[in-house]
């Protein structure tokens, strides 16, 4: 904090020393007007001169009188003038150059030169008043007047030099002028490149537009016109090596500044601040002492009142650094250098809790500083956390951390003002800011915590985690016990999760915290027992432990009988066994402690709307909505809406009531949306509007819209299942009412099963409707929509077979008896049947409609009898055909086989035969060549001789094995 504010006060102090004060000046006058101690004015019209003794100089008026009467010439006037400046005498100097402007004699050559110095000092002067003056009206006053003077001179003579270094002084002045003050500098050095004010000038100019190398280029090059520069040249350097991060150069500079000047008061804060910046005690106790001397030098600088304030601030004397800061605030103008004092009045109000004054000064420190100092918006941001405004106070340290992009403590506290907003952006950038101080600081458990709960909403897996690592850097790192807080967060966690055991034995490990945890704060410790019970009765509820759950309800409510949500959790469970009444009675009990709760009159209209009464569940939304608290409630106004959307499902309805029921519904979901633009459930109700007015190609396009951004809402899946049916696309219906099914019920939905059943009555696929309705049979057996639509479709199936004349005697029958069921059905249901769910008349119809049909039964069973017996006649004879045809085919079989026995036995004996001649003939061949014989010799084209085994291999080769059977 002390390095950023001595920066900002030096470059005020290298710009304002550096451009110099415009000091007064003239032309030279003559040398034998002028002498080293006096002056002397020529008489009118004579030889003799008056001399006046500089150290003994008269009254101003009584010169300027002696000045008129002799018509003495502009440059005595000027000078006159500039020696009673010297001494001091300024209002003399103002008379007599005011005066001059007027009765100075001009005739003599080159007075043009002296009227424009005239001007231009007078004008100087001026600005040099008006850098002093804090009083705003006069300040400008003075400005004023030597604009007017400037103007007058640029009109005698524009481009002298001395002219353009004045107007270049005044436009740095004015401070929104730097450009025309830069050209004008830019022009003298061009045509006098080592004049010094100029350099001095562009220095000045160079430094604040942050170009520290060519304001010290500048400086250099002035020293080494002039080495015998004054202070303030050595001064303005070190302000730029500061810059430059040179700092042992800059220190260099500065202790040489003081050797020139010993009170130069810039050098010393200077000093001062960079031995602060060492931060060790030796280096704190110099630039304290060099501050101190500072101020006994000068005790109204506002730079070195705003040190010493922020030294005092850490020596924690409060009342010096209001003092010595508010000192400061008035004796200058410089907006940096007031934001500083601002800022130190504000941190030591702060820190004495003395918050309106904190918030006064913070917001006023916030107005003058720079874009670079912005500790006093951090300040303002914990101020305005404190008041309870999280808005301002997130804009605040918005523009903290746009200078300084990972500041921890920054992401920190917008991490946790963003984790508390409703928007799901900020709650991102919270989650962005959290994770980067988690990885700067793995170790800080506050930010593990932090983003732990930011996740719960959105990313329950990564909370857990998050919970774990704060849980094990407890342990471990700062060897504590786990808050029961963060013991019945992961709780409810696991509970989310459907890890219903695991959330077990963290809701009851939170109890035990607590309880160990309450011998320090009783009352604290105890709140959060009882919230970990609620928990676990809720647990135990989704564990069907019901009878716990309710044990731990009544507990929790012996204790603190105004415990709402217990209420309503017994009237819940009371609810879903079916126990109205009983559920009413807790509903009930929840009002007496609070009668304008929402839930409660929500949970009772409820109540009213499962049993059809559509009225009186009306009333309860409609009162909730007449509470001003409460008047855009979103829930109860989709609730009303769904009430109108019900009455138009009703079987009697009158038209005009059935359009001002519609109306009644879309204004109600259009208002939700302009509530909130993202509601889902009210775009699906504005979907089922326009599908109940015809508009079904509108309405499925909404239909559509909501399951793409959500696939989790099981209406929006019927209601395009509807829009099917109604578009005639029933296969597209059956499938998505199936899917529906399978996604979200677990259990045979009856309501669903009905839509899909009546989905295949459509298609015509009456089989599957009937089997589908069965099953919701199943379910709930005493529906008397069910059981109608049961009995209309073993009508349609009963009329169908009967109808086709390929039916048979089985399938008549078995149809005259669905036709019996289903005409007793209806007989039933046009007597005893729900009149608000089906017109009763319509069973009676159709249980007609069944007599008919059973009346026309004898046709068709004695017609299926006769088909049937006719049939039968037709297997026996086709089965007798079939008898005589196998057994012709069987002896057809028997005689070829026989013959093809006889014709192998044939064959058998004519080989036997064969192989009895062909053994005598071997015997024979074998006794003629017993005798030897010679061998011929010669050609090898003669056949070789075989012996008696190579015959038997011949023989053999024709055996019994390769005979055909």
């Amino acid at each position: 904090n002390l390095g950023l504010a001595a920066e900002q006060r030096g470059s005020s102090d290298s710009c304002s020393e550096a451009s110099g004060s415009p000091v007064p000046q003239s032309g030279a006058p003559p040398a034998a007007a002028m002498s080293r101690g006096s002056i002397e004015i020529p008489l009118r019209d004579t030889d003799e001169v008056i001399e006046l003794d500089f150290d003994q100089l008269p009254e101003g008026d009584e010169v300027i009188s002696i000045l008129k009467q002799e018509h003495t010439q502009l440059h005595i006037w000027i000078a006159l003038a500039l020696e009673y400046y010297k001494q001091g005498k300024t209002e003399d100097f103002v008379k007599l150059l005011e005066a001059a402007r007027i009765d100075g004699n001009l005739d003599y050559r080159d007075h043009e030169k002296d009227q424009m110095t005239c001007l231009d000092t007078l004008a100087a002067y001026y600005v040099q008043q008006a850098r002093k003056e804090k009083n705003k009206d006069i300040k400008k006053e003075l400005i004023t007047q030597a604009t007017l003077l400037y103007t007058m001179a640029d009109k005698i003579i524009m481009y002298d030099q001395n002219h353009l270094l004045g107007r270049a002084c005044f436009c740095l002045l004015e401070g929104d002028k730097m450009d025309q003050a830069d050209a004008q500098f830019h022009f003298v050095l061009n045509q006098s490149p080592n004049n010094i004010p100029a350099l001095l000038g562009k220095a000045c100019i160079s430094f604040n537009k942050k170009d520290y190398r060519g304001a010290l280029a500048y400086y250099k090059k002035a020293l080494r016109t002039n080495p015998g520069c004054p202070a303030e040249v050595r001064l303005g350097m070190g302000h730029c090596f500061v810059r430059l991060n040179k700092l042992e150069k800059a220190r260099l500079a500065f202790g040489r500044a003081l050797e020139l000047n010993s009170k130069c008061v810039g050098a010393l804060v200077g000093l001062a601040v960079l031995e602060l910046n060492n931060k060790e005690a030796d280096s704190i106790k110099n630039g304290v002492q060099l501050l101190s001397r500072a101020y006994t030098i000068d005790p109204s600088n506002p730079m070195v009142l705003n040190h010493l304030a922020n030294h005092f601030f850490f020596k924690k004397d409060y009342s010096k650094v209001q003092h010595l800061a508010l000192h400061a605030f008035h004796n200058t103008e410089v907006e940096a250098m007031q934001a500083e004092s601002c800022y130190q009045l504000a941190r030591s109000f702060h820190v004495q809790e003395d918050y309106d004054q904190a918030f006064q000064y913070y917001y006023q420190a916030t107005q003058f500083a720079s874009a670079s100092f912005v500790l006093p918006f951090f300040g303002l941001g914990q101020m305005y956390i404190y008041r309870g405004d999280r808005e301002n106070a997130s804009q605040c340290f918005e523009k903290v951390l746009k200078a300084y992009p990972n500041n921890y403590e920054t992401m920190k506290i917008l991490g946790s003002l963003y984790a508390a907003s409703d928007d799901q952006e900020k709650r991102d950038t919270a989650k962005s800011h959290l994770k980067k101080v988690t990885e700067q600081y793995p170790d800080d458990v506050e930010a593990w915590i932090e983003l732990a709960q930011i996740l719960e909403q959105t990313d329950i897996q990564n909370a857990l985690s998050a919970y774990g690592t704060a849980t094990r850097i407890l342990q471990e790192k700062v060897q504590a016990d786990v808050p029961p807080e963060i013991l019945n967060n992961v709780g409810a966690l696991h509970f989310r999760l459907g890890n219903l055991g695991e959330a077990k034995k963290y809701f009851l490990a939170s109890l035990d915290r607590a309880k160990a945890e309450a011998e320090h704060d009783e009352h604290y410790y105890n709140a959060i027992s009882v919230t970990t019970s609620y928990n676990l009765a809720r647990l135990y509820e989704a564990m069907c432990e019901f009878h716990e759950a309710e044990k731990l309800y009544k507990n929790i409510l012996r204790e603190h009988p105004n415990y709402v949500d217990c209420y309503l959790r017994l009237g819940a469970m009371a609810r879903d066994k079916g126990n109205f009444y009983e559920a009413s009675d807790w509903f009930k009990e929840a009002l007496q402690i609070n009668q304008d709760h929402p839930d409660a009159w929500s949970l009772i209209g409820n109540l009213h709307v499962a049993k059809q009464e559509w009225g009186p569940g009306q009333k309860k939304f409609e009162r909730i909505l007449k509470q001003p608290s409460t008047q855009n409630d979103t829930y109860s106004m989709l609730a009303l809406g769904n009430v109108w959307l019900q009455t138009l499902h009703q079987p009697t309805r009158d038209r005009e009531k059935e359009k001002r029921h519609q109306d009644r519904a879309l204004a109600i979901y259009k208002q939700v949306l302009r509530n909130d633009a993202k509601n889902l459930y009210a775009a699906n109700g504005i979907g089922a509007v326009l599908a109940h007015k015809g508009y079904v190609r509108e309405a499925r396009d909404v239909f559509a819209q909501v399951r793409e951004a959500t696939a989790d809402i099981s209406d929006v899946w019927l209601n395009l299942a509807h829009i099917y049916v109604e578009q005639k696309q029933y296969i597209s219906a059956v499938q998505m009412y199936e899917n529906c099914l399978r996604k979200f019920y677990k259990h045979q939905n009856t309501e669903v099963l009905l839509y899909l059943a009546r989905a295949l009555f459509k298609c015509g696929k009456l089989e599957e409707c009937k089997q589908i309705l069965l099953k919701a049979r199943h379910v709930a057996p005493s529906d008397t929509v069910l059981m109608f639509n049961v009995a209309l479709v073993l009508q349609r199936l009963a009329t169908s077979v009967l109808k086709n004349e390929k039916s048979n005697l089985k399938e008549v029958l078995n149809a005259v008896k669905e036709l019996e069921l289903a005409h007793r059905s209806f007989n039933y249901l046009s007597k005893v049947g729900d009149k608000m769910r089906f017109d009763l008349a319509l069973a009676g119809t159709e249980a007609r409609q069944c007599s008919d049909l059973l009346s026309q039964a004898q046709y068709h069973v004695a017609r299926a009898r006769k088909q049937d017996e006719e049939e039968k006649e037709l297997r026996a004879k086709q089965e007798q055909e079939k008898e005589l045809l196998r057994q012709r085919l069987q002896r057809e079989q028997e005689e070829k086989r026989s013959k093809e026995q006889e014709e192998q036995k044939k064959l058998l004996e004519q080989r036997a035969q064969y192989m009895e001649k062909t053994k005598n003939l071997l015997s024979f061949t074998a006794g003629e060549m017993d005798g030897p014989k010679e061998k011929k010799k010669g050609g090898g084209g003669g056949r070789r001789s075989k012996k008696a085994g190579d015959f038997e291999e011949f023989v053999n080769d024709d055996s019994d094995e390769d005979l055909p059977i």
